[in-house]
């Protein structure tokens, strides 16, 4: 398990990268805040989409005006060691004390209608496929966002049975994606992301059964293979 003050050094060199190469430093209350999210276990990875999340939204409000403070993305990154721990069945070791208020920090919006997210996810591939060297996990770009655009047709105003079938479609694509992303892996890349997670699931072990731990395994290798090929998540809750 890493130790908290280099926890803090990398994603202090992460957030860096974010802002363009401009260094701010995490000291005081914030190294404090940041050596909170190591104690709870929040992996690394998880704590960098945390930040990601933020980083994109600060893009979307047009310009950014200032480089981005890792305070400002404590929501985001409670939010994504929420969403990684329902996604493995991990326990929750204990929750630190929220950091300072800054006045920045802003949680995903929550009950996002179901055509803005076909929306978003749709321009998340567009970008994907036009950065893809690979041309197997183009390919499955391409067939996802077709897919998705007949969705996308069906899914303003979607209800009840319609609705159901429409979730179970988006379920159908993103598996096709993850498969399709696992298998322009070779076996040292596979073995090397089954390492990292179960360095992420660490803290986590002696608090689980065998059966959880391995589903948990499951889930986290799925998450890094996304993560490595830059897939959005198409599933919709």
């Amino acid at each position: 398990m890493i130790a908290p003050d280099a926890y803090c050094r990398e994603l202090e060199a992460y957030l860096c990268r974010k802002n363009d190469g401009h260094l701010i430093r995490v000291t005081g209350p914030a190294f404090e805040q940041v050596c909170g999210w190591a104690r709870q276990g929040v992996p690394l990875t998880v704590a960098m989409t945390g930040i990601d999340r933020y980083v994109e939204r600060y893009y979307r409000k047009g310009p950014r005006r200032r480089p981005v403070r890792i305070e400002f993305c404590e929501a985001d990154v409670l939010e994504a060691f929420d969403d990684w721990r329902r996604a493995t069945g991990v326990p929750l070791i204990a929750r630190a004390p929220a950091g300072p208020e800054t006045g920045e920090a802003e949680v995903r919006r929550k009950g996002e209608p179901l055509a803005t997210h076909v929306e978003r996810v749709l321009a998340r591939l567009t970008a994907g496929r036009t950065s893809q060297s690979d041309p197997r996990l183009r390919d499955a770009l391409e067939a996802a966002s077709r897919a998705l655009d007949a969705v996308q047709a069906e899914a303003r105003g979607a209800r009840g049975e319609r609705r159901e079938g429409l979730l179970a479609r988006l379920v159908a694509i993103d598996q096709a994606l993850l498969e399709a992303a696992r298998g322009t892996l070779d076996e040292a890349a596979h073995a090397a992301l089954a390492r990292e997670a179960d360095e992420e699931l660490a803290p986590f072990r002696g608090r689980m059964t065998a059966d959880a731990h391995a589903a948990a395994r499951a889930a986290a290798i799925a998450r890094l293979i996304r993560r490595k090929a830059g897939l959005p998540v198409v599933t919709f809750e």
